[in-house]
This record gives structure tokens, sequence and C-alpha cells, in this order.
């Protein structure tokens, strides 16, 4: 039996063990990364600025990737639905890179505005963080699940449910994550943080 085999029987019969796993990791890299714990380069303010646009391309992609894939489940398109998805993690996984080296080689912009836009920039950038870190283990356990099961055995496991709960929370926690970029970059401003 190949490595990989063996490692996906492995993930087969242990889900959640490998969701748990991958979960901890992420989280320690973007906490490494926010503590100054990564070694990790420094970055000039036009890279910085370049990395976050970067990452809203990437964002951006990745959530037309879950529309996308959305469309191809409920249109029983299943090897396309597959696609799209491990695409959206695929760059959601690009993300994780880009804003590791952003944050911990750069610096963190806050928004030049005052009263109600301020207010509701904030909550909606609240939203987006506590998405993002809640969705982080039901993506990723709908993605090993994914992976380890055929079409006809995935019906027979809790993927649809979670994958629902997934592209919900993934989802809007992306489109808020654009709509403060453009808040931040394009309509308001910033100063370094």
């Amino acid at each position: 039996m190949a490595v990989a085999d063996r490692l996906q029987s492995r993930a087969r019969a242990r889900p959640r063990l490998v969701t748990a796993v991958v979960s901890v990791v992420g989280y320690a890299l973007v906490f490494g990364a926010f503590g100054g714990v990564l070694p990790l380069p420094e970055f000039s303010r036009d890279t910085v600025i370049l990395l976050g646009d970067a990452i809203a391309v990437v964002n951006s992609i990745a959530l037309l990737a879950i529309v996308v894939g959305v469309y191809f489940i409920k249109t029983d398109q299943v090897q396309k639905h597959r696609t799209a998805m491990l695409t959206a993690f695929a760059l959601i996984m690009a993300f994780l890179v880009l804003y590791i080296l952003k944050v911990g080689g750069g610096f963190e912009k806050e928004i030049v505005a005052e009263g109600a836009v301020w207010t509701a920039y904030i909550v909606m950038l609240a939203v987006h963080i506590l998405l993002s870190a809640v969705s982080v283990p039901v993506v990723v356990h709908a993605v090993v699940l994914g992976l380890t099961h055929s079409p006809a055995e995935l019906r027979e496991t809790v993927h649809a449910r979670v994958g629902r709960i997934a592209v919900s929370a993934w989802g809007l926690s992306l489109f808020l994550g654009l709509v403060t970029y453009v808040m931040l970059n394009h309509i308001y401003g910033w100063v370094p943080r």
C-alpha cells in the first residue's frame, strides 16, 4: 500500500482527529504570526499593501469558487462540485500563507472613519474574524470527508450538513472580509496600526 493510500485510510478512519490536528496547526500559525513567534521577514509598506491586495483577489476567487461549487452540488454535478470546493480550499491555503506573511512581516491597517461608518466597519470586521475562526474546523472536516469517501459513501456521513454550515460561515466571512477591504482601502482610507 502506497504512503498516500495509508494516509487516506487513516484519515478516513479518524476524520475528526485529522480535522482537529489540521485546525490546531492553522490556528497556531496565525497566532504565531500575530505574536511575532514565527521568524518572518520584514516587508516594506508597499509590499504589505500588495499582500493585502493579493489577499483580496484570492478571497474573491475563493468566494466565487464556493458559489459555483454550491451551484454544482444543487444541480447534481458532484465531480465539478468537488473541484470547485477543493479550488476554494486551495485558495484559502494560499490566503493563509499571504496573511501570515502580511501580519508577521508587516503591519495592520486601521480605518480612517468615525461614527456609524466606523461602527459598521468594526462590526463587519468582528463578524468576519469570528466566522473565519469558527469556520476552520467545519471547512476542514468537510474537506477531509470529501477526500476520504466516495460520493456514494458521503451520503452516509455528515458531509452535506457540515458542508452547508461550512459554506454559510465561510462564504459570509469571505464576503464581509471583501466589504471591509473595499471600505478600508478604496473608500475611507487607513493609517498603519
